[in-house]
């Protein structure tokens, strides 16, 4: 599907003609920050019972868009051979952020955040998901965002913003993962996406 459709229209019927529903499953979820990459990959694990892993995670404390080896290594290798994943990123370690990325054993696995779609990773995936944005609309959200969940205030917001884009703008431009995409979901209906 090239044209956006409303989240709301995805459903378990749309889901069982994209990813044929046995054996282990990868799905990925792509798009711009704020674009409503996290909404779109809950409603998909909902309806494909679904364990979720978000890419800001793992490259948590890393580089924005250099955690390939990271999430290869500690999340999809052992989910694959059918492994719990319990999987503590070089960032988390470094810093002393407790917990870690958890994966009890389950046969699909949806992957989000920006880059999740590069062309090594969807090569190996059984669907591609682009989340298409407005990208003023994606800003406004995602600053908002970290001022309230990150603590920041809005110009540090706005500081992390424009640090990040400055990565993430060059990624997408050279991997293209909307190219790659068997559905794209508007992930900001209300501006016109």
């Amino acid at each position: 599907m090239t044209e956006p459709i409303e989240l709301a229209a995805v459903t378990a019927d749309l889901l069982a003609c994209l990813v044929p529903l046995t054996g282990r499953r990868l799905v990925l979820v792509d798009g711009r920050s704020g674009s409503g990459k996290t909404t779109t990959a809950a409603r998909l694990a909902e309806l494909l019972d679904a364990v979720v892993v978000h890419t800001d995670d793992v490259a948590w404390h890393l580089h924005p868009t250099d955690w390939e080896d990271e999430l290869v290594a500690g999340v999809l290798d052992p989910w694959r051979r059918g492994e719990s994943v319990d999987y503590r990123p070089p960032g988390w370690i470094a810093k002393g952020r407790p917990g870690s990325v958890v994966v009890p054993p389950t046969r699909i696995l949806v992957v989000e955040g920006v880059g999740a779609a590069r062309a090594s990773l969807a090569a190996g995936a059984d669907l591609v998901v682009w989340v298409h944005s407005d990208a003023a609309e994606a800003r406004r959200r995602g600053v908002a965002r970290d001022v309230v969940t990150e603590g920041r205030s809005r110009e540090e917001a706005e500081r992390f913003w424009d640090e990040w884009a400055a990565h993430e703008d060059p990624f997408l431009a050279a991997e293209r993962p909307r190219e790659r995409a068997h559905l794209i979901v508007d992930g900001t209906p209300s501006s016109g996406g």
